[in-house]
């Protein structure tokens, strides 16, 4: 009974906890950019968010955000495919790498992209000679969400692959399946859910990057501003109804993403139950 009493306690004083660090550190900044945003009224706030530059930065984040995901999502599967599937020396180093994005600032990451493709750099000429522009471009903002994000998906999937073992595939290469057809037959159906949750969590990692994005693109108002950096842009120059509106455009991108991260954990978990 006594130790009934000690969890019971126990369990409200970490609701209580749990409750007010969410409030303190999520909600209550959630209500101030919806009253700042709101500011100047519902006119000011469409104004704002309808701003030729707000969309320019919104569309260019999209864009940024499209090119991450399916670069990503295509080295996800293969990388993991291969570090599951395969024996082969430099599995380790592969796997290692994998995880750097996580481990760099991505302010060094952007730097690292400078010194590879910027003016100082032995590619350059080779590039300036094609027409081709990465630093201080769409390209390298493109790179630069790709670099930051590029661990999510591989590492959603290759736990999942590891515990589905083999068998299944050898089974079906045997009775003459094709590797395209072991892969959308037998491999895809285990992994379907966890290629979606890693999909999820990379669009909204390269939805809010700041870091590396802000290193390259030159802060060209109109052509290479993403959206967090032309909150930033607005911000500092004290236009706070702006700023605080272009940002509930991420807190609203950010609530779709939180319900179908929601969506596709609640499917995944009832298909896992099904076939117990």
């Amino acid at each position: 009974m006594e130790l009934r009493k000690e969890n019971k306690v126990l369990k409200y004083v970490l609701v209580t906890i749990s409750f007010i660090f969410l409030g303190v550190f999520l909600i209550l900044p959630l209500i101030y950019i919806v009253i700042t945003a709101l500011k100047d009224g519902i006119a000011g706030y469409v104004n704002a968010v309808s701003d030729e530059y707000a969309i320019k930065a919104a569309l260019l984040t999209i864009k940024a955000t499209v090119f991450a995901v399916i670069v990503n999502t295509i080295f996800g599967i293969s990388a993991a495919w291969l570090i599951t599937k395969y024996a082969f020396k430099g599995k380790k180093i592969l796997s290692t790498f994998i995880d750097l994005p996580v481990t760099v600032s991505p302010i060094i990451a952007g730097l690292i992209y400078v010194l590879t493709f910027g003016r100082q750099s032995s590619l350059y000429p080779i590039l300036d000679s094609y027409g081709i522009q990465i630093i201080f471009a769409v390209p390298g903002i493109v790179l630069a969400t790709i670099f930051v994000t590029f661990p999510f998906i591989s590492r959603e999937l290759i736990p999942v692959l590891t515990a589905q073992g083999s068998d299944e595939e050898e089974a079906a290469a045997l009775m003459g399946a094709g590797t395209a057809k072991i892969f959308r037959k037998v491999t895809f159906p285990h992994i379907k859910w966890a290629l979606l949750y890693g999909i999820v969590l990379c669009t909204a990692r390269a939805m809010g990057e700041f870091g590396a994005v802000s290193v390259l693109s030159g802060h060209l108002r109109g052509k290479t501003n993403t959206l967090p950096l032309y909150i930033e842009l607005l911000y500092q120059g004290y236009d706070f109804t702006g700023a605080f509106a272009a940002s509930s455009i991420l807190v609203v991108l950010a609530i779709v993403v939180l319900i179908l991260r929601l969506v596709i954990e609640k499917r995944g978990q009832k298909e896992l139950d099904l076939n117990k």
